[in-house]
């Protein structure tokens, strides 16, 4: 794993760009972009510099896939605060990804096992577009990834999840009470998570400093979703000063960030 720290939010969103772009530039120019795509506050400042990126013609998302972590159960996917459209409003419009190439959990229909026969068929969507090589996450005060709440088994695939009581009183500000916001969702699991090429979090603000320090430095547990980052080959943490503020091994982060130098590769 690796953390990198930033000293303003702009620091940090150009920073999660550079390494989103990296990981997809070891699939080569010739293979298809696969994205896994966040929403919420934390990845948005990411988003405009991926955008940044396409007006610069450093970076075209015209032909890429996306798939979206998670989905409410019981609001239609044209319904202002389902993910689909939030990812259609703060990412397809923002990078140049087709609407038409941006993959959502199904959190309608017709009965429990209908959703989760959808669920099962988004994990197999996801295989056989060749895998996500990038993706972008947040994590939640409680530690949750997606929508995987504390608890959640590490090896899990795409579900029904019950939302917490905490995740549902955050979320109450973008309805018109938490009386509103759905109980249930339809989340990546952790072992689809974990499949990912490329993990990069972003996360800001002192209100996921503890998150961070369990998921970083604390045991590997369900009781801290994001620590489940630690059994991945290639995650990456990007943070504010804020948010890196209960971490104990900051002066390794910094030193290990600043990389090696062909000097040090050289035996004398």
């Amino acid at each position: 794993m690796r953390v990198l720290i930033g000293s303003n939010a702009d620091q940090v969103a150009r920073i999660a760009a550079d390494n989103v772009l990296a990981g997809l530039a070891e699939h080569g120019a010739g293979q298809r972009q696969v994205l896994g795509l966040a929403t919420g506050s934390s990845p948005l400042g990411l988003y405009r510099e991926l955008g940044k990126a396409v007006s610069e013609s450093r970076a075209d998302f015209s032909e890429a896939l996306g798939f979206a972590l998670d989905e409410y159960i019981g609001i239609p996917d044209t319904h202002e605060q389902s993910y689909r459209q939030t990812l259609i409003n703060e990412v397809c419009n923002v990078i140049g990804l087709r609407a038409e190439n941006l993959s959502v959990p199904q959190g309608t229909g017709a009965s429990v096992p209908a959703v989760q026969a959808a669920a099962d068929a988004y994990d197999a969507a996801i295989k056989a577009s060749g895998g996500i090589q990038v993706q972008i996450l947040g994590i939640g005060a409680n530690g949750h990834l997606g929508f995987n709440e504390p608890g959640s088994a590490l090896t899990s695939r795409t579900r029904i999840k019950r939302l917490a009581a905490k995740t549902r009183e955050d979320n109450a500000r973008f309805f018109a009470g938490i009386e509103h916001v759905p109980t249930h969702c339809v989340t990546q699991g952790l072992g689809t998570i974990l499949d990912a090429d490329r993990l990069v979090l972003v996360a800001t603000g002192a209100g996921k400093a503890d998150a961070i320090a369990a998921a970083v430095e604390g045991p590997l547990s369900a009781a801290c979703p994001g620590s489940v980052l630690q059994l991945h080959r290639d995650a990456v943490v990007v943070l504010d000063e804020a948010a890196a503020s209960k971490l104990t091994q900051r002066e390794y982060y910094d030193d290990a960030a600043a990389g090696i130098s062909e000097e040090n590769l050289v035996i004398v």
